[in-house]
C-alpha cells in the first residue's frame, strides 16, 4: 500500500462558477465528461496516466450532494478490499464499496473514525502488450 495521495474532489453547486474560479485563480485545466457528469480539474501537465511531473496531483469536481458535501482526498492503496477491511477494523466504516473507472483502476470512499469522507484508488494493472 502506498498510502500516497494521489487525486481530491471538490463538491460544487454550480460548476460553471466553479470552474471559472478555480481556473482563473490557480490556472486548472478544467473539463467536464457529460457522459459522467463529472469534472476533471487539471493541476499541471498529464498524460494518460495522471501527473507526467513530480510535485502535484490532478483532481475532480462533482455536484454537491450527500456524502460529497466536502472536499475528498483519495488515497493510492495496493487493494481497495485489504484496504476496507484495515479501515473497520480501526473503527472506519465503508461508505461507498468498490467500483470500477474503466482502463483506469478501481475507487471506493470511507469514513474514518472522526467522520471524514476519504477516497481510495487502486490502479488498474498495466494493459499487456
Amino acid at each position: 500500500m502506498s498510502g500516497r495521495i494521489v487525486h481530491f474532489e471538490v463538491p460544487y453547486d454550480d460548476r460553471e462558477r466553479a470552474a471559472a474560479f478555480y481556473g482563473n485563480v490557480f490556472g486548472w485545466d478544467v473539463q467536464h465528461i457529460p457522459d459522467l457528469d463529472y469534472t476533471m480539474a487539471g493541476t499541471g501537465p498529464s498524460g494518460d496516466r495522471g501527473p507526467t511531473e513530480p510535485g502535484y496531483i490532478n483532481g475532480g469536481m462533482m455536484q454537491r450532494s450527500e456524502p460529497f458535501a466536502g472536499p475528498v482526498i483519495t488515497v493510492d492503496v495496493e487493494s481497495i478490499e485489504d484496504a476496507l477491511g484495515k479501515i473497520e477494523a480501526a473503527g472506519g466504516k465503508t461508505v461507498i464499496p468498490k467500483n470500477e473507472i474503466p482502463g483506469m483502476g478501481f475507487t471506493a470512499y470511507f469514513s474514518d473514525p472522526e467522520g471524514n469522507l476519504l477516497g481510495l484508488w487502486q490502479s488498474a494493472p498495466p494493459p499487456e502488450d
